[in-house]
């Protein structure tokens, strides 16, 4: 089986310069072979590769560095073992990267709380190879300092291109040679714009006029909120989706919607609400909940459920917002 045609710029190996152990558990005897070819590729050392069985089966295992994890249609035992090896992984610094299918995505993302792991949503190979550079990078003490907010959002929307180029490539029947012929594919499924990194910033500098302001406004109404997403959800249909593309701006109003609502909103129905592919949706996520925008909130009846809603800093911000449509707003509803 071929490695993939990318070239990683960085060995990966630890601060000592020793390669970087792995572990791969996968079913799918295809999707075993390439992670484990890709993985030789980018200069891991492959510790185990071996079936979820292996995972679930058996005493506890020294686990690589890196983990992978590729369970598209995962049982109660499958998610039992995924729980445990998020804590141990949590406990050691272990990075996880688990692969899994959106009818899947709502019970594995439950069962993922506690080491942020990197989660694929029926991935392809190339988004699989985006992963593991995306590990590699935050590998090996490569970090020459802390990266701030607008650095994160920078570095986000670099990866989500490089990972539309992957895309392409992966998509491409023949060598080079081939390569002409798409040049002109605009598929933009990556495609987005973001809001402005002012977006994640913590409250004003000197906070004065924080401390000053009246009470907060009430949340919109929520059929103003919900006009509007289908007034955005309109361009689709005359216009190249990709174009429009703002996942964090679709996931706050949805959200806050939801909370005039007081629905509740499940990962799986926020990724659809992006309007992005379900793997670029759960990086915003991660990105905005490191922002202090969003939060998970567990189940009470089910503890293999998470729910995703704003945080009242996110809710304040947006009630704010709409505030400020003032007449105009009403005029709308």
């Amino acid at each position: 089986m071929g490695q993939a045609n990318l070239v990683y710029s960085t060995a990966a190996n630890d601060a000592a310069g020793m390669p970087l152990s792995l572990s791969i558990f996968a079913d799918r005897p295809d999707v075993l072979g390439q992670l484990h070819d890709d993985a030789v590729a980018a200069g891991f050392r492959i510790a185990e590769a071996g079936s979820l069985v292996d995972l679930l089966e058996g005493e506890a295992r020294v686990l690589g560095e890196l983990v992978l994890v590729d369970c598209p249609a995962p049982d109660a035992a499958a998610l039992a073992a995924l729980s445990r090896l998020d804590l141990r992984a949590a406990h050691s610094g272990t990075q996880l990267i688990v692969s899994t299918s959106v009818a899947a995505l709502d019970a594995v993302f439950g069962c993922l709380d506690q080491s942020g792991p990197q989660l694929l949503v029926d991935p392809g190979r190339a988004d699989r190879v985006i992963a593991l550079g995306r590990a590699l990078a935050s590998a090996a003490q490569l970090k020459v300092r802390e990266l701030s907010e607008e650095d994160h959002l920078v570095l986000l929307r670099l990866t989500e291109q490089v990972a539309q180029i992957a895309q392409r490539l992966d998509r491409l029947e023949g060598p080079l040679r081939n390569l002409a012929k798409t040049h002109g594919d605009r598929d933009s499924a990556f495609g987005f714009e973001s809001p402005r990194p002012e977006f994640a910033k913590a409250e004003a500098d000197d906070g004065s006029a924080r401390l000053v302001q009246a009470s907060r406004p009430s949340l919109p109404d929520p059929r103003l909120v919900r006009r509007i997403i289908r007034q955005r959800q309109l361009r689709a249909r005359h216009f190249e989706s990709g174009l429009f593309a703002d996942p964090a701006w679709d996931m706050l109003l949805d959200l806050t919607a939801a909370r005039a609502e007081h629905a509740r909103v499940s990962v799986t129905s926020l990724c659809i609400a992006s309007g992005v592919p379900p793997t670029t949706a759960l990086r915003w996520i991660g990105m905005m909940t490191d922002a202090g925008l969003l939060q998970r909130v567990e189940d009470e009846t089910d503890r293999r459920r998470a729910f995703i809603t704003l945080t009242d800093k996110a809710a304040d911000a947006m009630a704010r917002y709409f505030a400020d449509f003032g007449a105009q707003a009403k005029r709308l509803v």
